[in-house]
C-alpha cells in the first residue's frame, strides 16, 4: 500500500492559512444558505437561527474538511516523520498497521490517528484536531 493524498489545503504559512481560510468563507456562506432553503426557512427564521456563531462553525468546518491528509502504513508514516523534525500528534494504538496524517509546518507538528479499517473517519480525526488544536488559534491571532 502507497501513500495516498486528499484534500485541498496544506497552509505553510500564516498568510497561506489566512488565504485559505478566506477562500472557504463565502462557500460556508452558501451552504448555509443553500440548507436553510431546503428547509424551508423563511427570511426571519433563518435571519434568527443562522447566527454568526452557526456561519462561523460551518466556515471552520468546511474549512477543516479540505485540509490534505495523507494515508499510509504505518512504516510510511515513520519514514515521513524521519525526513522531517517535527514533534508527532498521534492519537490511537502504536499497534495498528495504517496511519493518516496532517503536517503543520506553522508549529512543525504532524496530526495524526492510526486505524485498522475505517480511513475516512481516522482523516476526519486528523482534520478535526489539526483544526481544533493547531489552526483555529493562528487564525483568531
Amino acid at each position: 500500500m502507497e501513500i495516498q493524498r486528499e484534500g485541498c489545503y496544506e497552509p505553510e504559512t500564516a498568510e497561506a492559512l489566512q488565504n485559505a481560510y478566506s477562500e472557504t468563507g463565502s462557500a460556508a456562506q452558501a451552504v448555509l444558505k443553500e440548507a436553510a432553503k431546503a428547509m424551508e426557512f423563511e427570511a426571519s427564521e433563518y435571519d434568527e437561527r443562522v447566527t454568526d456563531a452557526v456561519l462561523e462553525t460551518a466556515h471552520e468546518a468546511l474549512f477543516a474538511s479540505l485540509l490534505v491528509v495523507y494515508r499510509g502504513p504505518r512504516n510510511a508514516f515513520e519514514t515521513w516523520c524521519e525526513n522531517h523534525q517535527y514533534s508527532v500528534d498521534l492519537a490511537g494504538s502504536d499497534s495498528v498497521e495504517s496511519v493518516a496524517w496532517h503536517p503543520v509546518a506553522l508549529n512543525e507538528t504532524v496530526v495524526a490517528a492510526s486505524y485498522q479499517h475505517e480511513p475516512e473517519a481516522a482523516a476526519a480525526t486528523v482534520r478535526r484536531r489539526a483544526f481544533g488544536q493547531c489552526y483555529r488559534q493562528q487564525l483568531q491571532g
